[in-house]
């Protein structure tokens, strides 16, 4: 079968039997799939190959999932990923969203889920993550921070600070509310494309990283607004 899809997947997974499935499975859908099957492989697949989205078990030998996603990130901060998990404790999902992924499935699941949540992912990175506006603003001031949304790039007297393309969106929704409320529901579903208890949690990790890069300027601050959403403060 010629394979229409331009899509390139890179499946790391250690049971050689479920390594098949989803391969073939794949494959039918007419992604093209690079696979390995330990963290130190699939690290070095992903060096070798031009990636589009990763697929990545936790449970890996030599280097554990986590692990390889963070070593991903270094080398494209924009990657989609999912990670496969046999477990569904909140804390080991919480801990995937925590390490960059983009969607986590836990193990047993249908290979039909698995498809959609692919699509779901390409769509909204096609689409860069959120609703875009026709003449939506490039450039935002933020005190003595200058946000660069298409570039991904915070500048600031203090230096530069890369961002992810989902720091970038959250970010520019923040600026898009300077002073108001910015919804927890809007956020997730404009960022995210959804919104639902592991999502509103991911969104939180990325909040205390937005902080985290702001905290040179005392002018500037993200504050809760309990039960509602955040607001970003911008003082005059």
């Amino acid at each position: 079968m010629t394979k229409t899809n331009t899509i390139n997947i890179l499946l790391v997974e250690d049971d050689p039997n479920l390594l098949m499935v989803l391969q073939d499975f794949l494959e039918l859908s007419l992604y093209n799939v690079i696979t390995a099957s330990d963290g130190l492989e699939g690290l070095a697949a992903f060096k070798k190959n031009d990636i589009n989205l990763c697929i990545l078990d936790v449970m890996l030998p030599k280097l554990d999932g986590f692990s390889l996603a963070d070593k991903i990130r270094k080398l494209d901060l924009q990657i989609p990923i999912i990670f496969l998990t046999a477990k569904s404790l909140k804390e080991d999902k919480l801990k995937g969203f925590a390490h960059g992924c983009d969607d986590y499935i836990t193990k047993p699941f249908s290979t039909e889920e698995l498809h959609l949540r692919i699509k779901a992912i390409m769509r909204r990175c096609a689409s860069g993550g959120f609703q875009q506006e026709e003449k939506r603003k490039k450039i935002y001031t933020i005190g003595n921070f200058t946000l660069d949304v298409d570039n991904l790039v915070l500048h600031s007297s203090f230096g530069d600070q890369t961002l992810t393309r989902k720091e970038a969106a959250l970010l520019e929704l923040l600026c898009e509310h300077k002073n108001q409320v910015l919804t927890r529901v809007e956020a997730q579903e404009k960022v995210w494309g959804d919104s639902d208890y592991f999502i509103g949690r991911s969104m939180d990790v990325f909040i205390v990283k937005l902080r985290r890069y702001l905290k040179e300027d005392p002018k500037v601050s993200i504050t809760n607004i309990h039960g509602v959403g955040f607001k970003l403060l911008v003082k005059d």
